[in-house]
């Protein structure tokens, strides 16, 4: 891979989950579930163990609760999940400096050029996932490949504790068996689109010219075009621009009352989602409301504002 990038992501695994099993010795090999109860709410993260029943992220507690009868369910402890990532952050920037962190528990490096000199991105993944082990007591995988979309493919392959390579001479072919849905900015919404012309597989979408791409999807079917060959040319960005911001949260009894919605917004919501525009140093154009029924049906509204941003004052913005 002398000609190309090489570039490894990092993915812990099922890392909220884990961290409680890590401090909790009792939760350890048990079906773990974080966030939620029995009966309301959201699983943030789910163990190994739970997964076994078909627990997932972003379910409903209590359809997990009924896939898994013995699901342990605990709350969220996110200023611990920082503290460990921020350990972890470490241990990637002590490689290089070309460090693009997706979340608490994922990150892109790019070790084309590392602080070590090291040849071998493969040697330098086991390396950091070790360290990782040593310093924080928990297991993450990893994907090396020549750019980003690779990588983060090949970070899955052999989870849990394993890592992957995906070489130049491999990519194509490896892509055309790969599952459309697996393809990076290919959604649910957009695979179904695509299986309407047939498409399934790469080997399906690998079929179809680029004119043809960009006829039926615009702008993202030259994206299409050049990921199923290989071909993704983002590079790792140390200083990621944050494109959103929020603040949500699952209530233990169902808001029924506008009066106790809009009171709910004005007094508890809000003043939490402004409190992170600050930290964050951030402002932002467009406003989206999201709600979610007890049915689990989800409705969304967005509204674009024209404001000058020296000049907002939360107080007087806030209605």
């Amino acid at each position: 891979m002398e000609n190309y990038r090489k570039i490894i992501h990092v993915d812990m695994d099922a890392f909220f989950a884990s961290v409680e099993q890590l401090d909790h010795p009792e939760y350890k090999n048990k079906p773990l579930a974080v966030g939620g109860n029995k009966e309301r709410g959201v699983v943030a993260a789910a163990s190994y163990e739970a997964r076994k029943f078909g627990v997932r992220s972003a379910m409903s507690s209590k359809l997990a609760a009924l896939k898994c009868p013995n699901l342990i369910f605990v709350p969220p402890r996110f200023e611990r999940y920082k503290e460990i990532s921020q350990v972890i952050r470490k241990i990637f920037l002590s490689y290089t400096d070309l460090v693009e962190p997706l979340s608490l528990d994922e990150a892109f490096l790019d070790v084309t050029i590392n602080h070590f000199g090291l040849p071998s991105a493969t040697l330098i993944a086991k390396e950091i996932r070790q360290k990782i082990k040593e310093e924080t007591g928990l297991n993450a995988s990893a994907g090396i490949s020549y750019n980003k979309f690779l990588a983060k493919i090949a970070s899955d392959l052999n989870k849990p504790n394993g890592q992957a390579l995906i070489t130049p001479e491999k990519a194509e072919a490896f892509l055309e068996k790969l599952p459309i849905e697996k393809f990076f900015g290919i959604g649910k919404v957009m695979a179904k689109k695509m299986n309407g012309f047939g498409i399934y597989y790469g080997y399906d979408l690998k079929q179809y010219s680029l004119p043809f791409l960009t006829s039926r999807f615009g702008k993202s079917g030259l994206h299409f075009y050049q990921i199923v060959r290989g071909i993704h040319e983002s590079e790792v960005k140390p200083n990621r621009i944050r494109k959103s911001l929020g603040v949500e949260h699952t209530f233990e009894k169902d808001l029924i009352a506008t009066s106790e919605i809009k009171a709910t917004l004005k007094d508890k919501l809000l003043p939490e989602f402004y409190r992170r525009l600050e930290g964050n140093s951030a402002y932002g154009r467009t406003l989206t409301l999201k709600i979610k029924y007890n049915d689990f049906t989800l409705h969304t509204r967005s509204k674009t504002l024209f404001i000058s941003y020296p000049h907002f004052e939360y107080g007087k913005h806030r209605q």
